[in-house]
């Protein structure tokens, strides 16, 4: 695995802040994109940031939280090497993975306590894609 990329706005900071330190407990290294205090700032800069990271092959996978986990996971999916899916709860997570291969877990900062947090990133840190008849969906995903 490579370096995990993190990003998140003001309202997921205080979560992102905790993804740090579960990420740090289990040894693995992460890349933080910002943001870096609970100042009122907009999610695409750090979004959009961290998309690009995945683009280029520098993190994988990521881990992005605002308020609702919408804004950053929408304009994380603008970046056509990106597959975001927005998760609170394990299962959520599990699938993203299993059948769409995501490549960037997305939080609500807002909604979940850190334990769910944990839960979520356990389950999609630890799940492998299908492949299968899921790939052939995947594929067709990019728009060319």
């Amino acid at each position: 695995m490579k370096k995990i990329g993190l990003a998140s706005d003001h309202a997921g900071f205080p979560l992102k802040e905790h993804v740090k330190e579960y990420l740090t407990a289990k040894g693995l290294e992460f890349e933080d994109f910002g943001t870096y205090s609970e100042e009122s700032c907009d999610y695409p800069d750090f979004g959009h940031a961290l998309g690009s990271a995945i683009e280029a092959g520098s993190v994988y996978p990521g881990i992005a939280v605002c308020g609702s986990g919408e804004g950053i996971s929408i304009t994380l999916n603008k970046h056509q090497g990106v597959r975001a899916g927005l998760c609170w709860i394990p299962e959520i997570a599990h699938l993203i993975r299993q059948h769409n291969d995501a490549n960037v877990l997305v939080m609500p900062g807002r909604f979940i306590t850190n334990a769910e947090a944990d839960a979520i990133m356990d389950e999609f840190l630890t799940t492998s894609f299908e492949g299968g008849r899921h790939k052939r969906r995947v594929d067709k995903i990019p728009c060319k």
